[in-house]
């Protein structure tokens, strides 16, 4: 199987460095990068260590690099990790690879193909050639829902979402607020795109749930967090909530109020340096109604990283490696804490 991540952001060197250490256990033989943006000095060294890594570097125009159009029709798979409508553009080149079994691209490019997140809609892209992975917003609104209804939609009568976004990545310096920010409520009766996304990945199983979503963003280069609040048919007890959070093997709790603490402890102990939860929920800290049929609290959203999980997922189930659950398991084990 030979591989090609289009796009070296924060995204594709998380996702080259899987799949470099997971190489054997994806049933890999070739890893290529294609770096789209100008090769300079001051990036070059990153470069060579991605090489040494083992990853071969391709270019449209660079001959230091092999040229892409030496491998491109050899390709089985690609990572599409662009932003920016630059995944949807690539499309229709995708579209003429005749070797190519399958594509994914990232949150921002929502109509690239069938939205999905590992846990949620796994069996309808089995065979698929073109998937998004749903946004980090995305994976922490759907995977909080689920689990807080205990896997039954039905138990949902409405749930509410504040998303506190950073401006950017720590890696970037092009648009952070200097204030706080309110984002525009797209459609009056679901608010942000972040509900309207969710809404949209569970509208792939016939799931029409009823939620809202709004969102501020602040002056941070750190971590995304929510305030979630949830309605639901059936009462529920603090143990049972937490039982059904440590029963997620997406998720992870933490006793910790403070981002920054989060976040180095992520950046000093968690794989490459990012978190890959699809939330970290604050289960100290958890307000219920007096019939105990209301649940809110905090979780912080480890932006960007709590989807690889699901790009290397999509992976698997878009080139029919059978079943995946031993593979997924392993590497769930290796890059996920349960708390912090």
């Amino acid at each position: 199987m030979k591989v090609l991540v289009n796009g070296l952001g924060n995204i594709g060197k998380t996702i080259l460095g899987i799949l470099c250490d997971y190489k054997s256990k994806l049933n890999i033989d070739e890893i290529y990068a294609l770096k789209n943006t100008a090769i300079t000095d001051w990036n070059k060294e990153e470069l060579n260590i991605l090489s040494d890594m083992g990853v071969v570097l391709c270019s449209r125009e660079n001959e230091d690099y092999l040229d892409l159009k030496d491998i491109i029709n050899r390709i089985d798979y690609i990572f599409d990790c662009n932003a920016n409508g630059f995944g949807l553009k690539n499309k229709y080149w995708y579209e003429n690879l005749t070797n190519l079994l399958g594509c994914s691209a990232q949150g921002s490019e929502k109509g690239f193909g069938i939205p999905f997140m590992s846990g949620i809609n796994n069996e309808h892209i089995t065979d698929r050639k073109f998937v998004q992975i749903v946004s980090c917003n995305t994976h922490a609104l759907s995977t909080i829902i689920k689990t807080f209804v205990n896997n039954d939609l039905n138990n949902l009568i409405e749930g509410d979402f504040v998303i506190v976004r950073r401006s950017e990545d720590i890696g970037n310096h092009e648009r952070l607020v200097t204030s706080n920010v309110l984002s525009r409520h797209l459609k009056e009766e679901i608010g942000t795109h972040h509900a309207i996304d969710v809404k949209d990945l569970f509208l792939t199983k016939d799931e029409d749930l009823n939620i809202q979503s709004s969102d501020i963003t602040t002056p941070s280069q750190l971590m995304h967090s929510v305030r979630f609040s949830l309605y639901l048919k059936n009462s529920i007890s603090v143990n049972e909530i937490k039982k059904q959070i440590k029963d997620n093997e997406y998720l992870s709790t933490t006793a910790k109020f403070d981002s920054n603490i989060l976040f180095e402890l992520g950046r000093r102990y968690s794989p490459y340096g990012r978190l890959f939860s699809h939330a970290i929920i604050n289960d100290n800290n958890l307000l219920f109604d007096e019939n105990q049929r209301k649940v809110k609290g905090w979780a912080f959203i480890p932006q960007e990283g709590n989807t690889i999980l699901s790009t290397i997922h999509a992976f698997l189930l878009q080139v029919g490696a059978g079943d995946t659950s031993d593979v997924m398991k392993a590497i769930k084990k290796d890059l996920i804490k349960s708390a912090w």
